[in-house]
């Protein structure tokens, strides 16, 4: 089957003679790769490894996904295909080439499509399908994978990721083209009256939406051209979004001048993730020659925020995304309520795999928490059904993979709002005479201490994803009543979903999207969670742990993680 959709692409008169030779230097088990399977549309789009074949991404399985959308748009009628579609890319290689080439099939099945001008971030799209009135959306990035990926996502009308009944139309559709090849995929027409270039206009009014959720002017004033600041946007999207806030809000920052060129290479780091200390060790090294107190790192799709502050030693530590989720929060709801500000029907929101520190400041507040799957459109839905209908008020959400989100201008990670966010909150404790992190160290005092850590399991070949779900499945028919010593005082299958309770002895549905994923409820507050990565082939395992101090938590995280590993082997 595989050889024969290969033949099928190497006698296509669509390719040029240079891919037509690059397919035919593949040796035979490169074949089965690129062709054994298709490049998975799911709810967050597509995302794979740059090359030809049906199992990568490249112009032709961008193009058929394009039509397929485009087919999905046309059956809602006339003006859903007037409203059109918002593009926006990144830094990656062929960003720019597959947005146009989506925007180029748009236009030949007569839909509007509103393409940026030049590179803009994940929120900035999200931003412009509403402020556009856009019926979807499309940002072309593989978000933090390495160089090799890229990736196409889809948005809805909303500004959040594709809902999953429309995604399922769109995979029908997908189907229904057939081969990447088939005369039924158009592209070439119409472009000069239904592209529609956008850009400056837009951006200021993102601009002006983000302008209105600051919450310490004054401490930013006073403070703002004081503190010193380093910014990496690590080859990517974020470089203009981020300098041009922090600046109309005036805080100086330096910029890491080596990594502000945009190149989907990424030359200066192993992984373009600011999650890992290492992507930020340039910016950290220029923090230590400034004298900087803090170091910001943004993903090529500038969704994603790291951070690194100083300890007490005037060392640098690198927080995890849990760690800046909830100085976010606890600064966030402390601002809102010392300005009478904080709404009583307000609520935020995290994925269940998100530190549950969350929910003691939630309950410290008097604000209600809600859980999520792990993916932001889900948080983005939350928002739709509760702010969006004025039932509730939207405050913050996140995720540990350090995505942030305040205001509902956009609906999915805003790095750039997070930016805004810390550095003048940066402001706000130093006028006060405290750093950030002895900020955190008093919520670790005042909630306990929670140690959170995220493993990841890589697996490969054609059936990665399927193995990766066997692994989950098999977990769930394990019966565990202690891991590392700690007793379990419930269990939570999210492919049902229900909750066991072992303590009461009773099961209990859980009212959230079933996914396939099994949480550990640990005896003091942690847990150990694991599933599947819906955009690589990772087996994710997620640990918290709840302890007096550091070194309580890390010796108890090791004894988890050690009987863990071994359940799960077994």
């Amino acid at each position: 089957m595989y050889k024969d959709l290969y033949e099928e692409w190497l006698s296509s008169k669509k390719l040029s003679e240079t891919e037509k030779e690059e397919l035919k230097s593949l040796s035979e088990k490169d074949i089965e790769y690129r062709f054994g399977k298709e490049l998975e549309f799911g709810t967050a789009g597509m995302r794979g490894i740059l090359g030809l074949g049906t199992n990568m991404l490249n112009v032709y399985t961008v193009r058929r996904a394009t039509q397929a959308l485009a087919d999905y748009i046309v059956s809602l009628g006339e003006e859903a295909m007037k409203r059109g579609v918002a593009i926006s890319y990144d830094t990656r290689i062929q960003s720019d080439e597959f947005a146009k080439e989506s925007a180029s099939v748009l236009a030949a099945n007569k839909i509007n499509a509103y393409l940026f001008d030049n590179v803009r971030p994940v929120p900035m799209l999200s931003f412009a399908v509403r402020h556009l009135n856009a019926v979807a959306g499309i940002m072309i990035t593989a978000s933090h994978n390495p160089k090799e990926y890229n990736g196409y996502k889809v948005y809805g009308e909303d500004g959040a990721q594709m809902s999953p009944e429309a995604t399922e139309v769109v995979v029908e559709n997908i189907a229904a083209i057939g081969s990447c090849m088939s005369a039924a995929v158009k592209y070439g027409k119409n472009e000069k009256k239904y592209v529609h270039i956008i850009g400056k206009d837009v951006d200021e009014a993102y601009y002006a939406e983000l302008m209105k959720l600051t919450l310490s002017r004054k401490a930013v004033e006073k403070i703002g051209k004081e503190i010193k600041l380093v910014y990496t946007p690590v080859h990517g999207s974020g470089y203009v979004p981020v300098t041009t806030m922090l600046n109309r809000i005036g805080i100086n920052c330096t910029v890491v001048e080596s990594q502000v060129k945009p190149d989907g290479t990424f030359p200066t780091v192993a992984v373009p993730n600011p999650e890992y200390k290492e992507t930020l060790k340039i910016a950290i090294d220029t923090a230590e020659k400034t004298g900087a107190d803090v170091v910001f790192g943004t993903d090529p799709d500038c969704d994603r925020l790291g951070v690194a502050i100083r300890n007490d030693e005037g060392e640098f530590v690198s927080l995890t995304g849990n760690e800046t989720g909830v100085l976010l929060l606890d600064y966030v709801l402390l601002r809102l309520k010392e300005t009478n500000t904080l709404s009583e029907n307000g609520f935020i929101v995290k994925s269940f795999v998100t530190t549950s520190m969350a929910q003691a400041i939630a309950k410290d507040y008097g604000v209600e928490l809600m859980e999520t799957p792990v993916g932001f459109k889900f948080i983005g839905e939350k928002i739709k059904l509760y702010d969006d209908t004025g039932l509730k008020k939207f405050i913050f959400g996140f995720e540990e993979s350090c995505g942030y989100l305040r205001g509902t201008h956009a609906r999915d990670k805003d790095a750039v709002v997070a930016s805004m966010l810390f550095a003048e909150m940066v402001c706000y404790y130093t006028e006060k005479g405290v750093s950030v992190y002895d900020r955190l160290q008093t919520l670790f005092k005042k909630y306990g201490y929670y140690f959170s850590v995220g493993v990841s399991k890589a697996f490969s070949g054609l059936n990665a994803m399927e193995e990766m779900n066997a692994v989950v499945d098999k977990m769930k028919t394990k019966k565990i009543v202690t891991i590392g010593g700690v007793p379990l005082v419930g269990k939570r299958d999210y492919s049902v979903p229900v909750r066991y309770d072992f303590v009461r002895n009773v099961k209990k549905a859980i009212d959230i999207p079933a996914t396939n994923c099994v949480y550990y409820e640990l005896q003091g507050g942690g847990f150990v969670c694991l599933r599947p990565s819906g955009t690589e082939p990772k087996l994710k395992i997620y640990y918290t742990i709840k302890a007096e101090d550091y070194n309580s938590a890390e010796t108890l995280y090791e004894a988890v993680k050690a009987d863990f590993e071994k359940i799960l082997a077994e």
